[in-house]
């Protein structure tokens, strides 16, 4: 099954980290990222899709983040 995950975030470091450690754990990037002026609070918000193909069956109460 393929599995799916939007990551987001401000434009800082942290946020690279993020995508990165879901790379380090098998995720593979999907698409380009995004980003996004918030002008409510002047900051950049940034976004990148992920997938990883894994055995098993689909639920609603998976936590994707633990894949």
């Amino acid at each position: 099954m393929k599995l799916y995950r939007l990551l987001t975030g401000d434009d800082s470091s942290e946020f690279c980290h993020k995508v990165t450690e879901a790379l380090s754990k098998g995720w593979e990037l999907y698409g380009g990222p995004t980003h996004a002026h918030d002008a409510t609070v002047g900051v950049m918000r940034c976004g990148q899709a992920v997938i990883k193909e894994v055995d098993g069956t689909y639920s609603s109460n998976m936590k994707l983040g633990a894949q």
